[in-house]
């Protein structure tokens, strides 16, 4: 899965482009992120928070190109179903090739790894709309701070990656 994460992330840094939906920097930071809590052995909620924030941005991408091609598609809804899409392609091979499921490996009575993957999902998306919210309080719609679009987002992961940790430490 690491793998398959680390290639669209070269692929899409390699492929000429105007513009992404989110910065290539934030994508690198969280498959890096994603790779380097399963190398140390994290535990797979801090592991799926890493997971959830990929799969966003990957719905992010896939939307943006799709509407550059069909103008009249609505951007929210575009986002819910490439966004939806990916989760749908992710999640149950998690569960078939048995990264999920087990029964001994859960929090709050749900799969470690589930859980994880949704609030990383949610708080990645918190921090992508933080980021707008501060640019439009701006009339010209620039950052506040140097590297806003990548600490807004990635931050509130790294929160919940060291909360998790504490919290599921045996």
């Amino acid at each position: 899965m690491f793998f398959l994460f680390v290639l669209t992330a070269v692929v899409l840094l390699l492929l000429p482009a105007a513009a992404h939906a989110q910065c290539p920097v934030c994508t690198v930071a969280v498959v890096g992120g994603l790779g380097l809590s399963r190398w140390l052995g994290i535990d797979d909620t801090v592991t799926g928070l890493w997971v959830g924030a990929a799969l966003l941005l990957m719905g992010f991408w896939t939307s943006k190109w799709l509407r550059k091609r069909w103008k009249d598609w609505s951007p929210a809804l575009t986002d819910y179903i490439c966004i939806t899409i990916y989760w749908l392609l992710t999640v149950p091979w998690l569960y078939i090739f048995n990264f999920a499921g087990h029964p001994l490996n859960r929090l709050w009575g749900i799969d470690k790894l589930l859980v994880g993957i949704l609030v990383g999902t949610v708080l990645f998306l918190l921090g992508f709309y933080g980021d707008r919210i501060l640019r439009m309080q701006r009339e010209d719609g620039k950052a506040h701070f140097p590297y806003q679009k990548v600490i807004l987002p990635v931050t509130p992961l790294i929160l919940a990656s060291v909360f998790f940790y504490f919290i599921t430490l045996k």
